[in-house]
């Protein structure tokens, strides 16, 4: 039987859908300016530790 699909690492996780990476990049800077306009609690998953 083969792998499912999703195997978490917290690191890939960060590194795709950080903040740092959503801040770098124009289409990333509006999902942050929509999501605080909204009222998130959390504007992107937690850090890598």
């Amino acid at each position: 039987m083969s792998k499912r699909t999703y195997q978490p690492k917290k690191r890939k996780r960060a590194t795709t859908h950080g903040f740092l990476v959503r801040s770098r990049t124009t289409s990333g800077s509006k999902v942050l300016r929509s999501r605080r306009r909204k009222g998130r609690a959390q504007l992107t998953v937690k850090k890598a530790q």
